[in-house]
């Protein structure tokens, strides 16, 4: 999936750069992700800024 690939290249990237790269929709960013998150995909860790994504 391209949020993914993206957060492989960046740990610490935002909602707002994946939607720019992606050219979607924040909200689009938001809802996928949390789909992700609740296949176990991908986790984060620590808070929203200074936090980074893990891949599993």
């Amino acid at each position: 999936m391209l949020i993914i690939n993206e957060i492989n290249k960046n740990k610490k990237i935002s909602f707002d750069e994946l939607a720019i790269i992606l050219k979607v929709a924040r909200r689009t960013i938001i809802r996928d992700i949390e789909k992700l998150k609740e296949k176990g995909k991908i986790l984060r860790i620590g808070p929203d800024k200074g936090g980074y994504w893990e891949v599993k």
